[in-house]
C-alpha cells in the first residue's frame, strides 16, 4: 500500500488532460442517457471513417474515383436525408483528401505531370476569378466565395489532381465504366419517377418550388437524382453519346451489346427529361465523332443519318402525340417562346453590360445572385445559359478568355485524337471528345458544364485525352513485351 501511495504521489497529472477527461466523461454520460442510438452509431461509424481516411491517404486514385461517384449522388443524399450536413461542401473534403495523399506520397519527379498547358490555363482562369473580388460593382464577397468554387476552383484542383493520379489505360477504362454505370442508374431512377412515382424527397423537391419548372401542363420533366431536369437530360445525352461511340469500337460482342443497350437507355432518359437543349449535345457530339473517325464510309453514312434525324425532327410531325418527342422537337422551332425569352435576356444584358467590360463580379446572377446580391438589378435576370452567366460575371473580356480556353482545349483534344493509331484507345478518346464538344454547346442553352456531375466528367475527360500519347506508349510497350 505504501508503494502504491508513493506511485500515486509521484505521478503528475496534466491539468488540461484531467479537465478534458472529465468533460469527455460528462459528454459520454449525457449522450448515453439521452441519445443511446447516436452513441451506438458513433462507435460503429468512427472506426470505418478512420479506416476510410487512411485508405484515401494511401491511395489518392481512390479519392478521385470516389469524388466522381459522389458528384453523381450528393443531390439525392440532400433530398432524401436532408439536415444541416453541407453535402456540396463534402466535394472539397474529398478533393482535400486526394491532395493530401498526393502531397504525402508523390515523389519529386512526379510533379512534372501538372507542368502542362491545361493546368496553366486554369491557373490563369483562377487568378482572373480571384481578382474579380475587387470588381467595382460592389457585389457580396460571400457570393463571390460561393461562385468561385464551381467557376474556377474545382476545374483547377480536379484537373491537376487527375494529372497526378490518372496515368494508365486502366484508369481510362475505370473512369468510363464508372460514368456509364452511374448514368444508367440515373436513367433507371428517372424511368421509376415517370412510370412508378416519386420518392418522398423528390416529391418534397417539387412541393418546395421545383414543380414550377418540372411539371409542365401536368407532365413531369424527369430529373432523377440530379439537381434539375436540364442537368439530367444534358448528362444523359452526353454519356449516351459516349456509350454509343464505344459500342462501335473493336471490343468483344457482349461488351458492344451492353454499350448499345446502355446508349438506348440513356437516350430514353434524355427524352423523358424534356430538356430540349440536350438535342444539341447529341447532334454536335455525333458530328465530332463522325469527323474524328477518319473513315470515309462512316463519315458518309453517319453524316447522312445525322442530317436525316435533324430533318425528321424539323419537317415532320411524326410522334407529336408523345409529349416527350413533341417537346424535344420544339428545340428546332425558331419561334419557340423559351428561345425568344433567352434572346430577350441577351439583348437586355447587351445594353446593361455595354460599359462594364469586366462584368459585375462573381455571384451576382443565378442562385447565388438571388441569395447574396438581391439588391442588384442583374440578380433579377435569369441567365439560363452558362455562356450568359460568364458574360454577366466576367464581362465581355472574361467571356472572350473563357471561350478561347474552351476552343483551345477542344481543338487540342481533336488534334490528339487525330494522331492516335491504336483503334481501341482511339475510339475511347473519340467518345470523350465528342461528349465534351456536345456538353460545351449544350451549355449555351443551360448551365451544364459548370454543374456536377457533368463538370467533373468533362474535367477528367480532358486530362485523359491529354494523357493519350502516354497511354498509347503504354499499350505499345505491352505489345513489345508480348512479342
Amino acid at each position: 500500500m505504501k508503494g502504491a501511495g508513493v506511485l500515486v504521489n509521484n505521478y503528475r497529472i496534466n491539468p488540461l488532460i484531467a479537465v478534458s477527461l472529465v468533460l469527455l466523461a460528462a459528454f459520454v454520460g449525457y449522450v448515453i442517457s439521452h441519445y443511446p442510438i447516436i452513441l451506438s452509431l458513433l462507435f460503429i461509424v468512427v472506426p470505418y471513417v478512420g479506416f476510410f481516411f487512411l485508405l484515401l491517404l494511401n491511395k489518392p486514385k481512390i479519392a478521385l474515383y470516389l469524388l466522381v461517384a459522389y458528384c453523381f449522388g450528393f443531390v439525392i443524399l440532400s433530398r432524401e436525408i436532408g439536415g444541416p450536413i453541407p453535402y456540396g461542401t463534402l466535394i472539397e473534403g474529398l478533393l482535400l483528401a486526394g491532395w493530401l495523399s498526393v502531397l504525402l506520397r508523390s515523389k519529386k519527379g512526379e510533379w512534372q505531370a501538372i507542368a502542362n498547358d491545361l493546368c496553366l490555363l486554369f491557373l490563369l482562369w483562377f487568378l482572373i476569378s480571384v481578382v474579380q473580388v475587387a470588381n467595382p460593382s460592389g457585389a457580396s464577397v460571400q457570393g463571390w466565395l460561393q461562385e468561385i468554387r464551381s467557376a474556377a476552383l474545382y476545374p483547377l484542383l480536379i484537373v491537376s489532381l487527375a494529372f497526378m493520379v490518372f496515368r494508365k489505360n486502366s484508369d481510362l477504362n475505370g473512369f468510363l465504366m464508372l460514368i456509364i454505370g452511374f448514368s444508367v442508374l440515373a436513367a433507371l431512377n428517372g424511368i421509376k419517377q415517370l412510370h412508378i412515382g416519386l420518392s418522398p424527397g423528390e416529391q418534397l423537391f417539387l412541393n418546395q418550388g421545383g414543380a414550377v419548372t418540372h411539371v409542365l401542363w401536368g407532365r413531369l420533366r424527369v430529373f432523377s437524382f440530379y439537381s434539375d431536369a436540364g442537368q439530367f437530360g444534358a448528362s444523359q445525352a452526353h454519356i449516351g453519346m459516349v456509350a454509343l461511340c464505344l459500342a462501335f469500337g473493336p471490343f468483344k460482342w457482349w461488351k458492344r451489346a451492353l454499350l448499345f443497350a446502355a446508349a438506348g437507355l440513356l437516350f430514353y432518359g434524355m427524352l423523358i427529361s424534356g430538356t430540349r437543349g440536350a438535342l444539341f449535345a447529341l447532334v454536335v457530339g455525333a458530328f465530332l465523332a463522325v469527323v474524328l473517325s477518319k473513315q470515309f464510309k462512316i463519315l458518309t453514312v453517319g453524316g447522312g443519318l445525322l442530317l436525316a434525324f435533324i430533318l425528321f425532327l424539323k419537317f415532320t410531325h411524326i410522334g407529336d402525340g408523345n409529349y416527350q418527342i413533341y417537346r424535344f422537337r420544339s428545340a428546332l422551332n425558331p419561334d419557340d417562346p423559351s428561345l425568344n425569352v433567352r434572346l430577350a435576356t441577351q439583348n437586355l444584358l447587351r445594353d446593361y453590360l455595354a460599359d462594364k467590360p469586366f462584368g459585375e463580379g462573381l455571384g451576382v446572377i443565378g442562385a447565388f445572385g438571388n441569395t447574396y446580391n438581391s439588391d442588384m438589378f442583374i440578380s433579377t435576370v435569369q441567365p439560363d445559359s452558362y455562356f450568359v452567366k460568364i458574360w454577366a460575371m466576367y464581362g465581355v473580356v472574361g467571356l472572350t478568355i473563357w471561350l478561347s480556353i474552351m476552343a483551345y482545349i477542344l481543338g487540342k483534344c481533336c488534334g490528339i485524337v487525330w494522331r492516335i493509331t491504336d483503334k481501341a484507345l482511339r475510339i475511347k478518346l473519340i467518345a470523350l471528345t465528342a461528349g465534351f464538344g456536345g456538353i460545351l454547346v449544350c451549355s449555351y442553352g443551360n448551365e451544364v458544364i459548370n454543374t456536377m456531375p457533368s463538370s467533373i466528367i468533362v474535367y477528367v475527360s480532358w486530362v485523359l485525352i491529354f494523357q493519350a500519347p502516354k497511354l498509347e506508349d503504354e499499350l505499345l510497350g505491352r505489345v513489345r513485351e508480348h512479342n
